[in-house]
């Protein structure tokens, strides 16, 4: 049965400082989260089952140690306030003893939205796609043009050198993710972060497990718009239909971007690209124009680079500032980040793992690296990229590839026969259509055909929403232990 009542957050004792557990605090969420509260003065501890980077470098240099595995014994001594991550089964021993006890309880959005939201503008970016990227570039816009704003992003922007800051301005940044909260508040994390201001950049379906159809998860977005105040924006991608569609929702200014002549925020021509990024004109209402160059590359990000600057823009920053700081940004790990160079071979690691991500994200390397043959090794890690029914959608996408390589289904198992994404049809139907592709039974067979495939000039991509089980970094390791020579 699923828990309507509150989280119990109201029984926190009066005290500024705060003896915390955090489980599962290894999430993308949870481990800046808890970096935001040490910093603030709590007593921060959490467990998780074994983490890897960046998270763990992350609550490592925090000075956070989480306990592995979960264990009832873990809530000793009784902590004042315990937050649940939303990968966590209500039935995890951790969460049994919490409800059993009686400790207050808030799910990672509540916590962030209790401590550290209340007195401020909260910037959402919302979207399924590009939400870290456009909410780690509004934080370093937002800083470099001296606004010093708070932040917190799932993933560790390259600029910023971290994935949180308190800061001392009143914006302050939230990337508003659309999965439920926690196992007792199935509603999206992005309803409970207060929004003045929401940056959309897509509305495209996403999380089979959560949303059992396009429009309940299109339900969700116009609640949020819905819940913006009259004096605040909705800054959207005009570009999209099933945005503008959400957008009718908004009981405050909304500011279409994008390439349409019918935007309120438009290129003056498409976006080009080169080797060394993305570069652009806007063109402002009023008829205004700046020419903008980005360090980052793709159509995707000229287009999130749009959204910053409209938001920026009607906050108050000065176009030039805001030019300049577009110039400098640098990304985020693991998005399309080159790991290693060696033998004539790159390595670049990326997140992807949507098909309109997929899509995005081979096109944008395509421009960065011009005439070189992208060899895409591919998990599909989640839930909802293992289903059918993406088939046809990664049909498409990884037909721009040079090569494909498969990796098994992540969640093979909870998945029903029925409903899995069929990965020898997948490749069997790249090869016909002319990308050389192949289903591998492990990683390992993975890396060793990847390493087998790849010749000097190519660049090989990993693309997974997690781990990958080490790949990118044991192909960039093999790569500088052996350089390889053509096939």
């Amino acid at each position: 049965m699923l828990h309507s009542a509150p989280a119990r957050g109201d029984r926190l004792p009066a005290q500024e400082r705060l003896d915390i557990h955090l489980v599962a605090i290894g999430g993308t969420g949870m481990a800046p989260l808890a970096c935001l509260l040490a910093r603030a003065g709590h007593r921060v501890r959490g467990s998780d089952g074994p983490l890897y980077p960046p998270m763990s470098t992350l609550l490592e240099r925090a000075g956070i140690t989480p306990l592995v595995g979960y264990d009832a014994a873990h809530l000793e001594p009784r902590p004042d306030l315990v937050v649940i991550g939303n990968a966590v089964r209500r039935d995890n021993p951790e969460a049994v003893a919490t409800e059993g006890s009686g400790i207050p309880r808030l799910s990672m959005p509540e916590a962030l939205a209790r401590f550290f939201l209340a007195d401020r503008r909260p910037l959402v970016v919302a979207g399924t796609h590009g939400k870290t990227t456009t909410s780690a570039m509004a934080a370093w816009v937002w800083s470099a043009c001296g606004r010093d704003p708070g932040f917190l992003i799932g993933g560790v922007p390259l600029d910023l050198g971290e994935s949180f800051r308190r800061g001392g301005g009143d914006c302050f940044v939230v990337e508003g993710d659309e999965y439920n909260a926690a196992y007792f508040d199935r509603g999206a994390k992005f309803l409970h972060y207060r929004a003045e201001t929401v940056l959309l950049t897509s509305v495209e379906y996403d999380h089979a497990d959560l949303y059992p159809d396009p429009e309940s998860l299109r339900a969700a977005y116009r609640q949020l718009v819905g819940a913006l105040p009259p004096g605040g924006a909705l800054v959207a991608c005009g570009d999209s239909e099933e945005v503008r569609a959400v957008a009718r929702e908004a009981r405050c200014e909304v500011i279409f971007y994008g390439a349409r002549s019918d935007n309120d925020v438009r290129f003056a021509a498409p976006p080009v690209a080169t080797p060394a990024g993305a570069s652009f004109e806007v063109v402002e209402r009023g008829g205004a124009r700046q020419a903008v160059r980005l360090g980052v590359w793709g159509e995707h990000n000229a287009g999130n680079a749009l959204a910053v600057w409209a938001a920026a823009r009607r906050d108050g920053l000065e176009p030039g500032a805001v030019a300049a700081a577009l110039a400098r940004f640098r990304g985020v790990a693991r998005r399309q980040e080159l790991l290693a160079e060696a033998g004539g071979i790159a390595v670049v690691d990326d997140f992807a793992h949507h098909p309109t991500a997929v899509a995005t994200t081979i096109a944008a390397l395509a421009g960065r690296f011009p005439g070189r043959r992208l060899l895409v090794c591919f998990e599909p890690r989640s839930l909802t990229a293992g289903r059918a029914f993406f088939l046809d959608g990664y049909r498409a996408a990884f037909r721009a590839a040079g090569a494909v390589l498969l990796a098994p289904l992540f969640h093979r198992d909870r998945l029903a026969e029925a409903d899995r994404l069929d990965l020898g049809e997948l490749a069997a139907d790249l090869a016909r259509a002319g990308t050389p592709a192949a289903a591998c039974a492990s990683i390992d067979e993975l890396a060793q055909r990847a390493l087998e495939w790849a010749r000097p000039g190519d660049v090989v991509v990993t693309m997974s929403s997690g781990s990958f089980a080490g790949l990118p970094q044991r192909l960039a390791a093999a790569l500088h232990r052996r350089p390889l020579t053509p096939a």
